[in-house]
């Protein structure tokens, strides 16, 4: 097989991608040669790494072998996509490792389960008169190719790309054959109830179409919001229409508008999924809802709210299925990270973390926990709600309702000898009264607060009459967080800053030479023509020494801890924006608005 020539079912632009995928080095000579000796010649896979992998396949059983590749990926010798390539040359396959995602047909998958292409990694997407390709990453699997070859009754060639490739190829050609949300609003005729509850165990993207319109939009909307890495979904009446804006990235993006007779319905089904109560229309309402979308378990933070102009509904949006973050992934850099790890390893006191909502505060308090987590200590955290389930970690809901609230259920806490106690947020004084009596009874503690920076929070604590002795006494060090934007890697582009903004940024040109900014470009199908992509953290750590405790015993003025702290070596959290400028994964722009409290302050 040499090529996709003859295909009449294919885009222009499909067809010169997969040409251009080919693989048009002379490989000739490697064609003959095992997958260890490709290895050797195309990646810097070493001799003592292939003999290493290799004794440790001929460990294993006959009946479990182990694939030497698997090996090589698993040791981190070399990587997925190295291995499919060199598979690729052996078996004289084309390779590639991107697809115009748009431009995939959907006809071919309308016989084929989702849960059958994902389990199998394994996707038709282009067909001529005589054959159907087949994008695989495993070519050796050949029982689901045969199946492919009954269902679509057809010869087939095949085509090797990364496994993540082929997964977002999946859930979006589904999505696409689902024909989504635009398309359903359009056959909304008659408002119904949406009366039938939604599963837990399926998969949105499995969604028929024998099911209800409404039911079928609000599957949309949820699977659409994960597909562009959404973190909440407003659904927001007004006087005519009703307006569906996403939150991508902290940014809220109008996505569509819903005809406002449909509310109601949209509403009730909303309800009916996460277990609220369809009926009142009067208060407002909370609730949770857990479904799976594209292979993904999402967690759903439902907030119903009467308006004016009908109920207005937040649905925020947690992928479960992406974990915690260990530590070192946070961001951080090496001096931060250390002193981090030194504060959260202390035996007895309070740290903190601070920063708006949505700022990545929670996530940064668990990868501190699971850091410190072993079986010597008992960890108890409460939170409001649970967000990720942490091994060998007990974990208390919040249920006001019921009375257990965070100083309630913090008190019970105590009583459960533990050695670390995480607080998801100190929200009033008596929670703060005694997360301060609970460190100086030798416990540590973890929470989290909103305040604008790090100095700002002994000004806060002090608000919620904790008195200064104890502050000082008690507290072991503070991390403000930010989330900042990062530029699209494929459509940003070169920019040379003014003095303006160097002055904003505290750089000379000497700070910039050798240095590339970059701006973020006209936008691109990556990053949904945004110009960025994906969030990362900013930090600034604040570490109580002698001096500060002696100067917050006198005054609890921000401004006048911050400057004492500087002297100390405190970063600010613009400095840690400018960082990550100076190093082209954001914009001098974003950097400055993320932190323009700062400059408000001077």
């Amino acid at each position: 097989m040499t090529g996709f020539d003859g295909f009449i079912l294919m885009t222009t632009e499909l067809k010169t991608t997969i040409e251009e995928g080919l693989l048009k080095l002379p490989y000739d000579d490697l064609k003959k040669k095992n997958l260890g000796e490709i290895l050797l010649s195309i990646t810097d896979l070493t001799e003592v790494q292939l003999e290493d992998a290799i004794a440790e396949q001929k460990k294993g059983s006959a009946a479990v072998a182990q694939r030497l590749g698997d090996i090589l990926i698993h040791k981190g010798y070399v990587t997925e996509q190295q291995v499919l390539k060199a598979l690729a040359i052996q078996l004289d396959l084309p390779f590639y490792d991107s697809l115009p995602i748009n431009e995939l047909d959907t006809s071919l998958v309308a016989n084929i389960p989702i849960q059958f292409c994902r389990d199998n990694l394994i996707l038709p997407i282009a067909k001529d008169e005589f054959n159907v390709t087949l994008a695989v990453s495993d070519p050796l699997n050949i029982f689901p190719m045969d199946d492919l070859r009954l269902i679509l009754s057809s010869n087939i060639n095949l085509v090797v790309c990364p496994s993540a490739l082929i997964t977002v190829c999946i859930n979006r050609v589904y999505e696409k054959a689902q024909d989504a949300s635009q398309k359903v609003i359009d056959e909304l005729n008659v408002p119904g109830d949406g009366s039938e509850d939604l599963e837990d165990a399926k998969d949105l993207l499995e969604a028929t179409d024998d099911e209800k319109p409404i039911i079928r939009l609000v599957n949309s909307l949820l699977s659409r919001s994960v597909k562009e890495g959404a973190s909440d979904i407003h659904i927001e009446p007004y006087d005519t229409d009703v307006l569906v804006r996403f939150r991508v990235d902290g940014i809220l993006h109008e996505t569509m508008q819903i005809p406002k007779r449909h509310l109601n319905s949209v509403v009730s089904r909303i309800k009916i999924i996460g277990k609220l109560n369809i009926a009142e229309k009067r208060v407002p309402q909370d609730g949770r809802i857990s479904v799976k979308v594209a292979g993904k378990d999402i967690d759903v933070r439902l907030s119903i709210l009467p308006t004016k102009f009908g109920e207005r509904v937040v649905m925020r949006i947690l992928d479960k299925s992406s974990g915690v973050r260990e530590l070192d992934g946070m961001g951080m850099d090496i001096k931060t990270v250390k002193a981090w790890k030194a504060l959260i390893n202390s035996k007895h006191g309070i740290v903190l973390v601070t920063g708006p909502t949505g700022s990545g505060k929670t996530s940064l308090l668990y990868s501190s926990v699971i850091h410190i987590n072993s079986p010597d200590i008992n960890i108890l955290t409460i939170e409001d709600p649970v967000e990720y389930t942490l091994p060998g970690v007990g974990q208390i809901d919040v249920k006001s309702k019921v009375g257990m609230t965070f100083a309630a259920g913090l008190r019970s806490i105590l009583r459960q000898d533990p050695d670390v106690i995480m607080i998801g947020e100190i929200r009033d004084g008596e929670t703060a009264g005694i997360a301060v009596q609970s460190s100086l009874t030798g416990h540590l503690v973890f929470s989290t607060l909103h305040t604008n920076d790090a100095a700002a929070t002994i000004t806060r604590l002090n608000d919620l009459d904790i008195q200064p002795f104890q502050i000082a006494s008690a507290i072991l060090g503070v991390m403000a967080t930010r989330l900042i934007r990062k530029l699209c890697t494929e459509c940003k582009v070169e920019h040379k800053p003014i003095e303006a903004e160097m002055k904003l940024m505290g750089v000379s040109e000497a700070d910039l030479k050798g240095k590339t900014i970059y701006a973020p470009g006209p936008g691109c199908e990556n990053c949904l023509n945004q110009g960025y992509i994906g969030r990362m953290p900013i930090h600034e750590l604040l570490v109580m020494d002698d001096d500060l405790r002696s100067l917050i015993m006198k005054t609890q003025d921000a401004t006048a801890i911050r400057k004492q702290a500087e002297t100390r070596g405190l970063g600010s959290l613009r400095k840690s924006a400018v960082d990550k400028v100076l190093a082209g994964l954001t914009s001098i722009e974003e950097a400055i608005s993320k932190t323009q409290t700062e400059e408000l302050e001077v």
